[in-house]
Parts: C-alpha cells; sequence; structure tokens
C-alpha cells in the first residue's frame, strides 16, 4: 500500500535545508518515496543512500532513480537495525531520513544508533512516524510510536530535538540533530 497520500516526501524533505552536494540516507527506504526528492535536492555532486532489506525495494528503486534521470542515487541492501548493517562508513552523511520505519522496528535503539553512527557531527535526523494507527491503514494501534517516546529514543542516543513539524494529518516530524 502507498502511503505518500498522508505525508509529503517534498515538503519533510525541505524541514532539512539541503543543498547541492550534500549525502543524504534513507533507512528502510520502502518503495522509494523520499528517493526521488532527495536526489533534486542533493544534485549531482551529491549522494542519496536508499538502505533497504528487502531487495525487490532496491530494484524498484533502482528504477524510479534512473527513469528520473538521477545517477546520484545508490541501493544498499542492508539491516538498518544492526551495528554497520547499512555498511556505510562512520560520520559519512550530512542527514539520514527515518519516515514510517520507527513503528515497524525490532530494535529501535540499535537503528537510532546506526542512524547516529553514520551521520556526521552536527548532521541532521529527519524522524516521520504515524500518530495514530488511522483505522488499520497505519500501524497497528499497539505498534505506535508516541512523539514523547520518539524524543525519548532518540535523546537516549545523544540526538538533540531542533524542530518539530507539521508533517500531514497522521504524522509527526522532528529534525533532530547529532
Amino acid at each position: 500500500m502507498d502511503f505518500t497520500n498522508f505525508t509529503n516526501p517534498e515538503k519533510n524533505i525541505s524541514e532539512l535545508g539541503l543543498y547541492e552536494g550534500m549525502v543524504v540516507v534513507d533507512l528502510g527506504a520502502g518503495t522509494g518515496a523520499y528517493v526521488v526528492p532527495l536526489a533534486k535536492k542533493v544534485g549531482e555532486t551529491g549522494r542519496v543512500y536508499a538502505i533497504e532489506v528487502q531487495k525487490e525495494f532496491l530494484a524498484n528503486i533502482k528504477n524510479l532513480a534512473s527513469h528520473a534521470g538521477f545517477k546520484n542515487v545508490e541501493v544498499v541492501w542492508g539491516d538498518i537495525e544492526r551495528p554497520n548493517g547499512t555498511k556505510l562508513k562512520d560520520e559519512s552523511a550530512d542527514a539520514v531520513i527515518v519516515s514510517n520505519v520507527l513503528f515497524q522496528a525490532e530494535d529501535k535503539n540499535g537503528l537510532l544508533a546506526e542512524a547516529k553512527r553514520i551521520l556526521k557531527q552536527g548532521g541532521k535526523l529527519l524522524l516521520i512516524e504515524w500518530k495514530d494507527s488511522f483505522n488499520n491503514l497505519g500501524p497497528e494501534p499497539k505498534a505506535v510510536v508516541t512523539s514523547t517516546e520518539a524524543l525519548n529514543l532518540c535523546s537516549a542516543q545523544g540526538f538533540i530535538l531542533r524542530k518539530e513539524f507539521d508533517a500531514g494529518e497522521h504524522h509527526y516530524g522532528f529534525v533532530m540533530v547529532k
């Protein structure tokens, strides 16, 4: 199911202040809703890494980027909840996106620790998550991660809240800094 109509990737990305030449990582890239908007923002001299554990999604993301004419997108098969599971170098990213992923993560702390590891000092984490179950279109009610829980998880990893923003009717959004 495509949830992009519930939250707008381009609007969410605009909260990060990305510019040409930056390196951005989409953890749990899924269907790739953020990939093309990110590739546009960072331009030819930038890089977008789409990390996903489901291999079939990676082929789709690569095709999406190619059809849109972007050569700055790299797909990586990896486990975003494990140390070094993204296969990226320490402090190699200017920004990391975690959108509609936290509720699915079995090891939420592991996911955020991996995001922190790959982020440069001062790098930004864009966290978008479901506010509610929304009649079973979002996560099951017991899987919903409240904004308070998400802030506590991020704080425990040393992230500092830069801003909270409206990420759509059924989502909340944070920009956190390492």
